[in-house]
């Protein structure tokens, strides 16, 4: 039973890792294809990456993996080793993918419309499976999930906040029209991340009654660095006390909380809620390695 339950959850891996590469490998398609000759760019560290590129003239990938290298840290110091591992393995395959699929034929060129509309709808699919799968493309979320930390704004106006000074740096080489184009594309993918992943920003409340109340909270502390609370909650028909856990983490750390409970009690009763903002208390979380 053990070897089978080990064997289960290797092959369960393998699966993650194999859909994040293949994430990547979308995503650097919609830029090489799509975006990139039309002289439209993405939003976060790829755009930065994209513009440098032209400027500086290296190739994408090298920039994409260099640039990334500081929020992989981030992602391992606030969300874990996982995470940063898997981080890793997506961004690598970003950066390989633009390198193997500079210059293949452009599928779309000269309609700016339907060039944003169909690049953001494939970067958008390729971050999204990523990101089902506990990986990211792109560091800038990660920073600013760090800076919600320091700051009184919420995750998802910092994004908006840093983007739109990546489309301010976008504008300096692909003009005020290739960074309109960006922005729009940008927004496209943002909401097709949302539909694939389920939840492109702010923070996720999960409440869980579970028959192990005690373990489960405590991994999600030692896992997450996140603590819970307990409210004592009553069955209507069989009038059985339970301890329902309530944890609010950012949406990154989604994926490794549905893990966790998987891996304590696959029973156990969970409701998820999008979280807009969230202020005060103890939502600050400690350091995990």
């Amino acid at each position: 039973m053990y070897f089978m339950n080990r064997k289960h959850k290797w092959i369960v891996k393998t699966l993650r890792v194999l859909i994040i590469i293949l994430g990547g490998l979308i995503a650097a398609y919609g830029l090489e294809a799509v975006l990139i000759p039309n002289n439209v760019s993405d939003g976060g560290v790829t755009g930065l990456s994209i513009v440098a590129s032209r400027v500086l003239n290296i190739p994408l990938g090298i920039l994409i993996a260099v640039l990334n290298i500081p929020f992989i840290f981030l992602g391992y110091k606030q969300i874990g080793k996982s995470f940063a591992i898997n981080s890793i393995i997506g961004i690598v395959s970003l950066a390989a993918g633009t390198v193997l699929m500079h210059g293949v034929p452009t599928i779309i060129h000269g309609d700016t419309l339907l060039v944003t509309v169909v690049g953001g709808i494939i970067i958008g699919f390729g971050m999204g499976i990523a990101l089902r799968n506990g990986g990211a493309l792109d560091g800038i979320d990660m920073f600013a999930v760090l800076l919600s930390r320091k700051l009184p704004f919420g995750t998802s106006d910092l994004i908006l906040f840093l983007n739109a000074f990546v489309f301010i740096v976008v504008s300096t080489v692909f003009g005020l029209q290739g960074a309109l184009l960006s922005a729009i594309a940008y927004f496209i993918a943002s909401k097709v991340i949302h539909i694939v992943e389920e939840g492109l920003s702010g923070s996720k409340s999960f409440k869980i009654i579970t028959n192990e109340p005690d373990v489960m909270v405590e991994t999600i502390r030692d896992r997450l660095g996140r603590s819970a609370t307990y409210n004592i909650v009553q069955g209507a028909y069989s009038h059985q006390q339970f301890k329902e856990i309530t944890c609010v983490i950012n949406r990154l750390e989604e994926s490794k909380m549905k893990q966790i409970i998987q891996e304590i009690d696959p029973t156990a009763f969970v409701t998820v809620y999008d979280v807009v903002e969230v202020r005060g208390g103890n939502f600050k979380k400690r350091n995990i390695h």
